[in-house]
């Protein structure tokens, strides 16, 4: 089993859900994260001053999938449908999974996911 986590901007997280609901993962979490890549934050101006947001808002999504084979559709569609073409798209990391246990009935591994 692999985790997928994808951190992307929160405009794209409605057409990214869709499309992994699409492709047959409907389960995820979602959490609303800050942070910053290589561009450290931006710079706005308001009223004649300057300031810096150095941490921007974001999204975590995060699912598993059952097998290997599944990682690569997934990531795919996520860079497909998350991609601005600017800087602070985010990122995925795609991590092993040992264990799954699922709290109400007590199934583990693939049955749990």
């Amino acid at each position: 089993m692999k985790k997928i986590e994808a951190i992307i901007r929160p405009e794209r997280v409605s057409v990214v859900k869709e499309a992994l609901e699409l492709l047959g993962y409907p389960g995820m979490t979602m959490t609303e994260v800050k942070g910053h890549g290589k561009q450290k934050g931006l710079v706005q101006q308001w009223r004649g001053s300057q300031y810096r947001i150095e941490f921007l808002p974001k999204v975590k999504l995060e699912l598993v999938v059952e097998n290997g084979e599944a990682v690569e559709p997934v990531v795919e569609a996520i860079v497909q449908h998350a991609r601005t073409g600017e800087a602070g798209d985010g990122k995925i990391f795609v991590c092993p999974v040992e264990e799954v246990i699922r709290i109400r009935t007590g199934e583990r591994g693939a049955e749990a996911v």
